[in-house]
């Protein structure tokens, strides 16, 4: 299992996705879609720094999965929650069942997912039933979840032009729990 125990082993490791080929396309690298997402996110929610970061490395553990990317976003939570505490580690980890629940709730969400999107929407369990959608709906960041997952569908343009890594490295740091 990977774990990071500072907040710089974190930012070396997204200085390395910049030449790792992203498992949502081969047009774009892995930190590039963490950017975009981490910038959609700036947008939407100026305040809220957590989320912002949780959406720049919300994929960070994808070199560790496998094919269906099915556990990415618990590896990627757990390597985190040290660091840069539980409601970033909860983010992250919820990005995946977001994605389930916006399908299971907003049937026409669907339809906007990349195709790898919806290959791995079965490999990470499908819709949600109506006991996991009160659930889901029960975690007090849900709804930070859900704009994290739109960020994270929102960030898949090979030509965006979004503020660089170092614009987001001091709140990387100030986030530090450690």
């Amino acid at each position: 299992m990977h774990e990071f125990s500072n907040t710089q082993e974190l930012v070396d490791h997204l200085v390395v996705l910049k030449a790792t080929v992203s498992a949502e396309s081969d047009k774009f690298f892995e930190l590039d879609h963490g950017l975009q997402c981490a910038a959609l996110l700036e947008k939407s929610d100026p305040l809220d720094i957590e989320l912002q970061i949780a959406g720049l490395i919300h994929d960070l553990a994808h070199p560790w999965d496998g094919p269906g990317q099915p556990r990415h976003a618990t590896m990627g939570a757990d390597a985190v929650r040290t660091i840069l505490g539980e409601r970033v580690s909860a983010l992250i980890a919820g990005h995946v069942p977001a994605k389930r629940f916006l399908v299971t709730t907003q049937p026409e969400y669907r339809d906007l997912l990349s195709p790898d999107s919806v290959m791995t929407l079965e490999a990470q369990g499908g819709d949600l039933s109506l006991q996991e959608v009160v659930d889901f709906q029960s975690n007090p960041w849900w709804e930070a979840m859900v704009a994290l997952r739109i960020a994270d569908d929102g960030a898949k343009d090979p030509h965006a032009v979004v503020p660089e890594l170092e614009h987001w490295i001091d709140a990387i740091h100030s986030l530090s729990k450690v």
